[in-house]
């Protein structure tokens, strides 16, 4: 019977010693999960169960199972390397459709701008036209490589405070010198320039000229000298003349004034205009006029520094892609050379009730099976999964000083069960050498 226990030894410490020197080859192998031989123990049992003096004939492999322990997360410096902090799996797409899972983020941009891992397709949520999230069914990820195109400026957004102690300018705007096209300083109290594009992404500089108008007139119960609350804005484009703009609403574009009118109360907030109005400019690019919608109903007039206090501008030039980023929660972000930043789709994680059921297809990659259950795809974070790292990879789980020690142990075990079969010999031996 030693002879094949002896055996059955020898079988399992080579087993044991494949799975160990499988850890060892990957120890390198991004995203690898190290695997364990499981064995039990076997007797031999009639119809009457097990003798109470059974000894036992060997053991037997009973599973090869991965351990999907965290590996460590190395930081790569490259965009496109994504690694996972905790639970889950990148879901992968083959060229046929079929669905794959893997922890390995090595990933590139094919030449149609795909995610792709060893020929395989990284899947995710894609956006609609306005860039939002759809969590519907998973999609290889894509990023659009061509210019973002120019869109022209429509809405400027401006908070300013105008000091209240400001005096009238000595000059009337603009006050320009003969041959000059620049308004003299002595026309105006402040001014600040916002840049804007036109319908071909040609950049225009908008320049806003803030005149503080003389003191009002005595209104009862006003007492004479009292500072006027009222100040003009002029408009000029690339130094042009005074723009042509019209309140909104009413509306009436094309309908020229010299001054937009910023009226305040005793407060120092702005009454007047209670809406944007149009500031409206031919431009000799190509492109379609400027329309733009000013809006300056965050002005304040109080008695401190002039301070601009908020700029938001839409509109920008043409750009082509610069980077790829992606956020702990899977969103992948397009960046621009103009400066622009797009989603353009969201990584999903994909977990299982028994993830150690899923079968191994090699290049690091899992299929799901019965015994896995099916997958659970869920957005980075939540309740099932971790998150993504960006420029980053997890590397093996693989410890080589356990896995070392576990080679030596299984060595000896090889060494003992051969020893058992040795010595099994020397008594048949001695057996047959008996007269």
């Amino acid at each position: 019977m030693s002879f094949q226990q002896g055996l059955s030894g020898l079988g399992a410490a080579s087993k044991q010693l494949d799975v160990i020197g499988n850890n060892v080859a990957n120890a390198s192998t991004v995203g690898f999960k190290r695997a364990r031989a499981e064995f039990s123990d076997l007797y031999a049992a009639s119809m009457y169960g097990v003798s109470a003096t059974a000894t036992g004939i060997g053991s037997r492999t009973v599973a090869v199972t991965q351990q999907f322990n965290q590996g460590p997360v190395t930081s790569t410096g490259n965009p496109l390397d994504l690694a996972i902090t905790g639970q889950g799996f990148f879901r992968m797409q083959g060229a046929d459709g079929q669905a794959m899972y893997t922890r390995n983020g090595e990933f590139q941009l094919d030449r149609e701008g795909y995610f792709v891992n060893a020929g395989h397709y990284l899947t995710g949520y894609g956006v609609d036209d306005k860039g939002q999230v759809i969590a519907g069914p998973p999609q290889p990820l894509r990023v659009d490589t061509s210019n973002i195109g120019a869109k022209a400026t429509t809405e400027m957004i401006l908070g300013t405070n105008l000091d209240a102690r400001a005096e009238p300018p000595a000059k009337a705007f603009p006050n320009v010198a003969p041959g000059s096209n620049t308004p003299d300083p002595d026309s105006y109290n402040y001014t600040n320039t916002v840049t804007a594009y036109d319908s071909l992404g040609v950049s225009h500089q908008v320049s806003f000229y803030y005149v503080r108008r003389p003191d009002a007139a005595p209104v009862p119960p006003a007492t004479e000298g009292t500072k006027s609350l009222e100040w003009d804005v002029y408009t000029r484009v690339d130094g042009d003349a005074v723009a042509t703009a019209a309140p909104v609403p009413p509306a009436t574009v094309g309908a020229p004034i010299a001054a937009t009118q910023l009226q305040f109360d005793s407060s120092g907030k702005v009454v007047s205009p209670a809406g944007s109005f149009l500031l409206n400019q031919a431009v000799t690019s190509g492109g379609a006029p400027l329309s733009i919608a000013v809006d300056m109903t965050g002005f304040t007039q109080n008695a401190g520094p002039y301070a601009n206090a908020e700029q938001r501008v839409d509109g920008w030039a043409d750009g082509v892609l610069s980077s790829v980023g992606t956020s702990k929660e899977g969103y992948v972000e397009a960046r621009y050379s103009n400066g622009q930043t797009k989603i353009v789709g969201q990584v999903v994680l994909a977990n299982f009730a028994n993830a150690q059921g899923l079968q191994p297809i090699g290049d690091n990659r899992w299929v799901e099976t019965y015994a896995s259950g099916g997958a659970k795809i869920n957005a980075p974070g939540s309740s099932n999964v971790g998150y993504v790292q960006g420029a980053a990879l997890e590397d093996s789980n693989v410890d080589m000083t356990t896995e070392l020690v576990n080679m030596i142990t299984a060595q000896r075990f090889y060494q003992a069960n051969a020893q058992t079969i040795k010595t099994q010999d020397t008594v048949l031996q001695t057996l047959i050498n008996l007269r």
